[in-house]
């Protein structure tokens, strides 16, 4: 298993691998350890992953928004030395990644934007996540939030899948909380047309957070972005279809290397 090693700053992070640089963000109420099943990119790839402010083991507890989030990982980048990386974020962690371009887009080799969003209009939020909101203080009052996020996240409800879920996600309920309410602040419907890198927009088909007409929005307005919807999968298409997942990113990164 990596040890994780922590930023000047205090950012927990993983760091493995040969290649160009890869920078994995994880979504809302998990951590870094939730990229096990991409650990096996480190073959082709110099791996950072992170845990941000608030999440796994990262002490950092005030400040939890999305341009503090970036602003982060900025720091951790340049810490590291990294000219530039592609940058893969999940849910939560694809608006962050937009929030990186916002802030450093030179520090962005491409984008990788899964299962995420860039706006939520007001009606959509009570829609998604104010009723939702209710119920998970309800959930988190008995300690079954993991469990019920499962089945809110998840396509399959296979016992296996579900244990590797709940093995990875332990939301911090005051730190999701307000995560969760930051995410509803998100509008980057001015800033996705000046993307200019390479960007990939994945979506999953029965994706119930976050579903995948969010994603379908997003690509009309990047430039030059390439959409996928992956089939038969949920929110958590790194976990539920991993190798078509993983094979999928290849593709895209190998596609979009640096020359030499």
């Amino acid at each position: 298993m990596e040890i994780a090693k922590i930023s000047k700053s205090g950012v927990p992070y993983l760091h493995f691998g040969n290649g160009e640089p890869l920078m994995l963000i994880h979504g809302l109420g998990e951590g870094k350890e939730g990229w096990k099943n991409q650990f096996e990119l480190a073959d082709q790839y110099e791996l950072i992953i992170p845990d941000l402010r608030g999440h796994g083991e990262c002490s950092k507890l005030d400040g939890i928004s999305i341009p503090n989030f970036a602003s982060d990982l900025i720091e951790l980048l340049k810490e590291l030395q990294i000219e530039n990386a592609h940058i893969l974020g999940l849910s939560m962690g694809g608006a962050v990644a937009q929030e990186i371009f916002r802030q450093a887009p030179y520090l962005c080799r491409s984008l990788l934007l899964v299962s995420t969003f860039h706006f939520f209009p007001k009606k959509l939020k009570t829609l998604l996540f104010n009723n939702r909101k209710a119920k998970f203080e309800e959930v988190a009052a008995t300690g079954n939030q993991s469990e019920y996020l499962a089945h809110m996240a998840l396509y399959s409800w296979r016992k296996d899948m579900m244990e590797t879920f709940c093995h990875f996600f332990h939301p911090k309920h005051q730190i999701f909380l307000e995560s969760l309410k930051m995410c509803l602040e998100v509008n980057n419907r001015s800033l996705l047309p000046k993307i200019n890198v390479p960007t990939l927009i994945i979506g999953g088909q029965y994706d119930s957070v976050l579903p995948v007409w969010i994603q379908a929005c997003m690509h009309k307005l990047i430039p030059n972005s390439e959409f996928i919807i992956m089939r038969n999968t949920g929110h958590l298409a790194k976990l539920e279809v991993k190798d078509r997942f993983n094979r999928l990113v290849r593709r895209f990164l190998n596609q979009h290397k640096t020359a030499v």
